[in-house]
């Protein structure tokens, strides 16, 4: 009986401890959006021009004479970056996750699965290092460029970076699919390449849409690797030997030289509503693509 009553106290307590860490979560994710539209809603509603804003190329947040606050060329180079990140990303990632999940033995999978978990947690700054020390002067040398802090250098770190997410929820997305597929398939005389892109993939569309879209909100809120790799130039690109400046980038390089509560402090706050606006709208779109709203 003691035991008994012992169980269900025990129950009681981690369901009710379940339930307290769920509305924690909760609560921090408004607190942290809260806190951020507090910091930048003053100057959003009162001082800002929002045309010139989205509009303009020009970022003089210290100008005495000429304050400009233009964030066009910043999402210029966030877009362009991310981008050709994934255009180097999906084909490599996509690939990976069908090889691993129905061609490589038993003992390779495990062997993949730890490698790409490893590059998985590898922190962004090791990878900016790799953007400085292997990635700069490697594109220097092969293309000629005075500099190699560019577009392509900050696309494939990025691209790096996005594979391991892309690789695990993809082959997730083909495991989900029934053996009955693929059985079907393979009694009908198809090969197994067929099978793949004739049946599986098909049949898996949301979840590797998923896959390359949430690899498109990681290479979008990447902040050290881009801060590290891309040059810090603040124009619109041309070509992938340009060096550009993120929005990430610039949150990260000008707040701690920002006067607190100033109008350049403000505006890069803004820039975190826009970032944020933008990350919330992929992973949400992953999101109904997984719970396959799209594409029926």
């Amino acid at each position: 009986m003691k035991r008994s009553l012992w169980g269900v106290l025990s129950e009681k307590a981690i369901e009710v401890l379940i339930r307290l860490c769920g509305i924690s979560a909760i609560f921090f994710v408004f607190g942290i959006f809260f806190f951020v539209f507090r910091e930048g809603a003053q100057f959003f509603f009162k001082g800002l021009d929002l045309t010139q804003f989205l509009t303009s190329i020009e970022w003089y947040p210290t100008s005495i004479s000429n304050v400009r606050y233009g964030v066009l060329a910043l999402i210029a180079g966030t877009a362009s970056v991310t981008l050709l990140a994934m255009l180097i990303a999906v084909p490599f990632g996509l690939g990976a996750a069908i090889f691993i999940s129905e061609f490589c033995s038993r003992r390779v999978k495990e062997t993949l699965k730890i490698v790409i978990e490893l590059l998985a947690a590898i922190p962004s700054v090791v990878w900016g290092f790799i953007g400085l020390t292997v990635m700069n002067p490697l594109i220097m040398k092969v293309f000629g460029q005075p500099i190699g802090l560019n577009v392509l250098n900050g696309a494939l770190i990025l691209a790096l970076m996005s594979v391991p997410i892309i690789v695990s929820i993809g082959e997730d997305a083909l495991k989900a699919v029934p053996d009955s597929y693929r059985e079907g398939a393979l009694a009908l005389g198809v090969t197994r390449w067929q099978m793949v892109y004739k049946v599986l993939v098909p049949a898996a569309k949301n979840g590797l849409l998923a896959a390359v879209l949430l690899g498109v909100g990681r290479a979008v809120g990447e902040t050290m690797a881009v801060l590290m790799a891309t040059g810090h130039a603040i124009k619109i690109p041309t070509s992938a030997m340009d060096s550009v400046r993120t929005l990430t980038a610039t949150i990260a390089a000008e707040l701690g030289e920002a006067p607190v509560h100033s109008d350049h402090y403000q505006v890069l706050f803004i820039i975190g509503i826009l970032l944020f606006m933008i990350t919330f709208a992929v992973n949400l779109t992953a999101d109904l693509v997984v719970r396959g709203i799209r594409g029926k």
